[in-house]
């Protein structure tokens, strides 16, 4: 049956009249025939359409309607059963319950799992507003759904974005350091071999001593290129990530005077490809930010194995995380580095250390299903930006 009437306002906005898709459960005719004309008075243009028989009920719940009203009592089953199918199917829709008599606890569970609203038979003045209130909800639902998926759309492109991003600034990196290897550092062993010879020939005292002061300048500089050759593109890693924590720990200590502790759970890690690369690179941004603001005379590195995740911690007993750090907006360090994890299923936790100091942890489950199957070539980016310890 269709009843047709004046303009409706949904979500507070009139529109032009809209014919509102009515599914009635309902086992009486007389019933059904109050129903379709209290929506008319309520100045709704629907088309109802009644049935009875649960089967036919189900069948329909697979054809699109704008709203439900079912009686509670019906033939061999009740109105709540049909509720239930809308939420077995996952159906959001609004459903309003109208009975001869139902309890109230009976109409508080039928709220609870789903029900938009219900009504007595006795008392219909409020069906057209409960309808249009139940048919709103339903619809700013659908569009917080659509938007907060659309929402997560938009966060996993920026992350491919931002991986694709740190992906490319590696293979520069490998790029450059190839260039200083192959011509910067080849040609500054041809100096320095050119320079030996004629320190080796030259008789005058100034000749030599030029010569000597040249040599050590042509030194320094390959020691320079080497130094950086290792920063783009750390070679060491193909000796395992143990190895290079070793190897950057006791260049730490070293090159700042800052006391460094490195421990490890397990020296035989079996990682899978690109995993090491990015423990290396968190471990390389948290020292550098070390050296550089956190005034700290120690720094300790952590490296365990623990339930399928590898965990990387640098602690240091410096001046600590102001709580306003988390916050700034040029904080990229930190956000390079979420980023970074993110492309092998990990995430980064910064936070004060127990006894002072600043506590940064990786943590990257191995599990097959949790890595994003990265080879070796397919290199992670270095984020150059300010970190949270910096102050801007």
């Amino acid at each position: 049956m269709a009843a047709y009437c004046g303009p409706m306002t949904i979500s507070g906005i009139e529109q032009p009249p809209r014919v509102l898709r009515v599914l009635h459960v309902e086992d009486s005719e007389l019933d059904h025939q109050l129903i379709c004309a209290q929506l008319a008075r309520g100045g709704l243009a629907v088309d109802v359409q009644r049935l009875d028989a649960l089967p036919a009920v189900l069948a329909a719940l697979d054809r699109p309607w704008d709203a439900i009203i079912s009686d509670f009592n019906l033939p061999g089953y009740s109105g709540l059963q049909v509720l239930d199918a809308l939420k077995e199917r996952q159906l959001l829709l609004p459903f309003i319950l109208v009975s001869g008599e139902i309890g109230e606890d009976i109409a508080v569970a039928a709220m609870r799992d789903g029900a938009s609203d219900y009504l007595l038979k006795n008392n219909l003045n409020r069906l057209a507003p409960a309808l249009v209130h139940a048919i709103n909800a339903v619809e700013n639902e659908r569009a917080r759904r659509a938007a907060d998926l659309e929402l997560v759309k938009s966060k996993q492109r920026l992350h491919q974005l931002a991986g694709h991003l740190q992906s490319s600034v590696e293979l520069e990196r490998a790029a450059i350091a190839r260039e200083i290897h192959d011509d910067v550092g080849g040609s500054l062993t041809a100096i320095k071999f050119d320079l030996a010879w004629i320190d080796r020939h030259a008789t005058e005292p100034e000749v030599r001593r030029r010569v000597g002061a040249a040599l050590e300048t042509v030194s320094s500089a390959i020691d320079a290129s080497q130094r950086i050759m290792h920063n783009l593109r750390p070679a060491i890693l193909e000796q395992g990530l143990v190895a290079a924590l070793q190897w950057m720990t006791a260049r730490f200590e070293r090159r700042t005077g800052i006391e460094a502790g490195l421990r490890i759970g397990d020296e035989h890690l079996a990682l899978p490809p690109g995993v090491p690369l990015v423990a290396y690179r968190t471990a390389q941004e948290a020292l550098t930010n070390v050296s550089k603001h956190a005034l700290a005379t120690r720094v300790d590195i952590e490296l365990s194995l623990g339930s399928g995740v590898l965990t990387l911690e640098i602690r240091d007993n410096g001046r600590g995380i102001a709580p306003g750090d988390l916050a700034k907006e040029r904080s990229f360090g930190i956000r390079g580095l979420h980023e970074r994890a993110a492309t092998v299923g990990g995430w980064v936790d910064l936070s004060a250390a127990p006894g002072g100091g600043t506590s940064l942890i990786l943590s990257v489950p191995l599990a097959a299903d949790a890595i994003d199957a990265l080879d070796d070539e397919t290199l992670l980016g270095d984020d150059t930006g300010l970190s949270i310890w910096g102050r801007a």
